[in-house]
């Protein structure tokens, strides 16, 4: 548990609250930082209207809302996104002090540019409603775009759970670097995919994929790739969504004579149907962070599936937000790529 090490008056201007997406993960961080989580009430109308009220005082407070924005059981990214947004809305109202978003996942961070005509940029729309509610500050965690950051107006700590994800590649390296190797699953993981073989001091493979223009979810790969054969391959991302590029890649690594596939990501999305996909390929291995809800995954998954919890990380760098301290000094300023 990370000491909070704050005077009683700032502890006293600290509130935490947790939207209902994850409150798991929210109350991990609270306990990790000695907080309570604060009390918040929420019901839904009839007609599927959210409503939200704060339980306590919070005028003059730092207030801390923390909520993926995920979908899970019934409840939609979009509905996830609005409750945020009017949890935002009620701390303006009821004069806190200072808003800070804590947003594990940050939903549509994919749709970050235009790349046809006509088209918008989801993530902008996102980060710019945050802000208009009343929003301060956001923290997220791997965005799958760094730049998302210039959309806000204001103090964005994108935090990285990169030394997680190694320290958990590491206990499975333990020196036998020869026995592994780190495959980029597509171009645009290739500089990550080369940090992570830099660290661990294992060798790196990169393999191609292209995307049907008409139809995104088609996937080419090569047939077979050099250099896996009878090696461990780790192949590092960010999101698992639907699965299929992890899927494909593993598929080609196995027809390669790779010996196993160990698979990492910040974000396990699963949408459907990437648990079927992912029991049925050649993968032995999943590690993922619970930036979203797994437990869903975890049932069908089992043992082929660990999770590593960013509760720690998050604690930590609400620590430093409260005393002014420095986000970047937990990363060794390499949470900004």
């Amino acid at each position: 548990m990370i000491q909070f090490q704050i005077d009683p008056a700032q502890y006293a201007r600290t509130y935490l609250a947790s939207g209902s997406t994850h409150v798991e993960l929210a109350q991990q961080t609270s306990d990790e930082m000695g907080i309570e989580l604060g009390n918040v009430e929420r019901k839904m109308f009839p007609n599927t209207e959210l409503y939200i009220r704060y339980g306590d005082s919070i005028r003059g407070k730092h207030v801390f809302i923390i909520q993926s924005l995920a979908a899970v059981d019934s409840r939609s990214v979009n509905d996830s996104f609005m409750e945020a947004l009017i949890m935002v809305d009620a701390a303006k109202r009821a004069s806190a002090s200072e808003i800070t978003v804590v947003v594990p996942y940050l939903a549509y961070g994919r749709q970050d540019r235009k790349a046809r005509g006509r088209e918008p940029i989801s993530a902008a729309a996102v980060i710019r409603s945050l802000q208009s509610a009343g929003a301060d500050r956001i923290v997220s965690v791997d965005m799958h775009s760094a730049q998302t950051q210039a959309t806000f107006n204001g103090p964005f700590d994108h935090l990285t759970a990169e030394t997680l994800i190694q320290a958990a590649l590491e206990e499975r390296v333990k020196g036998d670097v020869e026995k592994f190797v780190v495959v980029s699953p597509d171009g645009g993981r290739a500089k990550v995919a080369e940090d992570y073989a830099n660290e661990l001091g294992v060798s790196v493979v990169h393999m191609t994929k292209s995307r049907d223009r008409e139809d995104s979810s088609k996937i080419a790969r090569p047939h077979v790739i050099a250099g896996v054969e009878g090696l461990t391959c780790l192949m590092i991302d960010d999101i698992i969504d639907t699965a299929g590029t992890l899927v494909s890649a593993a598929e080609t690594l196995k027809r390669s004579g790779a010996a196993r596939i160990i698979t990492c990501a910040t974000h396990g999305i699963f949408s459907k149907p990437a648990l079927e996909r992912l029991m049925a390929a050649p993968i032995d291995e999943i590690i993922v962070t619970n930036t979203v809800p797994l437990d869903e995954a975890k049932k069908v998954l089992g043992d082929k599936l660990e999770i590593l919890s960013i509760a720690p990380i998050l604690a930590q760098t609400l620590t430093e937000i409260t005393t002014r301290g420095s986000v970047s000094k937990i990363f060794n300023d390499r949470n900004y790529h």
